[in-house]
């Protein structure tokens, strides 16, 4: 079993930027896929960005890529989400998930998810 606990979120300006984390218990990260999905009021759960065990090789969605830079440290098991240039429309609670299945977008491809961790970004 892994425990995946998100922290980092809160209320920022449009433009800004935030860094959201997710920890890991249970078991070591090094060999699961990390991904960030989202979800905001009255929407489906959305892919943000994800990265493989092996190599590091990263997806990201098409509405944040240039923007934000998945990372992760196997050594202190955890993996980060660096956000920049936010926009009101990436006010979301954001889930870290962990998996077998690469680097998919696809949320049936995790196994394990965190609590969320609610991001605001105001105009």
């Amino acid at each position: 079993q892994v425990q995946l606990v998100e922290s980092g979120g809160g209320l920022v300006q449009a433009g800004g930027s935030l860094r959201v984390s997710c920890a890991a218990s249970g078991r070591t990260i090094s060999y699961l896929d990390m991904g960030w999905f989202r979800q905001a009021p009255g929407k489906e759960r959305e892919f943000v960005a994800a990265i493989t065990w092996s190599v590091g090789r990263t997806n990201y969605a098409d509405s944040v890529k240039g923007r934000f830079a998945i990372s992760r440290d196997n050594a202190k098991n955890t993996v980060n989400l660096q956000m920049n240039s936010l926009k009101p429309e990436d006010t979301a609670v954001y889930y870290c998930a962990a998996g077998t299945a690469g680097y998919t977008s696809s949320p049936l491809g995790y196994t394990y998810w965190g609590q969320g961790t609610q991001v605001t970004v105001s105009s």
